[in-house]
């Protein structure tokens, strides 16, 4: 099994035109993501746009969020175990996959693409916060991955807010660096980039090396062995 997860069918032409906007951003890439285009493939009117979202800025916020639904969904469904390195590499695995799905939309959620007028609107709430509620509760899981990894006192203490920053920072860059075919030399980059960089980061928060290895294989069984 995946790590994409089947979407529930669309119950309002708001989801529905998310899912456009999804399917869009997967076959033609953001250059299709004009009101008539996303209209017509969610079959309602144009107007249907402006009147739930005001516009494509507002309906791009609302895909960023459905992406970043995506990766909570992910998140929760990986199990919870006594061994939180192992953990944080299998979360960083599925956001990969999850990217790998739907490479445009990755580029959306972290600011890579989308024409300069088409930018998204963020909400009143993400304005004061910087991050939408869809952006926390995926956080969130790699947030308490990390409190558990400080607590286990397997690493020097380090701020969990900290260690969770640092590796969503280094996700995002391998991953994005990934999908822009900056590792195309290599047969297996996850196996010869993607992972070690895993292992020289938990070795950097003072975590034993060999136990490192470890915990980064056992990741890549789990999610190798939930892909069959």
């Amino acid at each position: 099994m995946g790590t994409m997860l089947e979407e529930p069918a669309p119950r309002d032409p708001a989801q529905l035109l998310v899912q456009a906007t999804v399917k869009l951003l997967a076959e033609q890439g953001p250059s299709a993501i004009k009101a008539r285009t996303v209209a017509a493939e969610a079959g309602v009117s144009t107007m249907v746009v402006y009147h739930h979202f005001g516009g494509i800025p507002e309906l791009v916020g609302a895909v960023i969020d459905h992406g970043f639904g995506e990766i909570e969904r992910a998140f929760a469904r990986l199990p919870v175990t006594a061994d939180p390195v192992a953990d944080l590499f299998s979360m960083a695995l599925a956001v990969r996959e999850i990217a790998r799905a739907n490479p445009h939309l990755y580029d959306l959620m972290f600011g890579l693409s989308m024409r300069a007028t088409y930018r998204p609107a963020p909400s009143k709430a993400v304005r004061r916060s910087g991050h939408s509620e869809a952006f926390k509760a995926a956080y969130a899981h790699m947030t308490a991955a990390c409190e558990r990894l400080v607590a286990s006192e397997e690493v020097a203490f380090v701020a969990p807010e900290t260690v969770a920053a640092g590796l969503w920072s280094t996700m995002h860059g391998y991953i994005s660096l990934e999908l822009a075919d900056h590792f195309v030399e290599f047969d297996d980059p996850v196996g010869s980039i993607m992972l070690p960089a895993g292992v020289v980061f938990a070795v950097g928060l003072g975590g034993d090396r060999r136990r490192a290895q470890a915990s980064h294989v056992e990741a890549m069984r789990r999610h190798e062995a939930s892909a069959r």
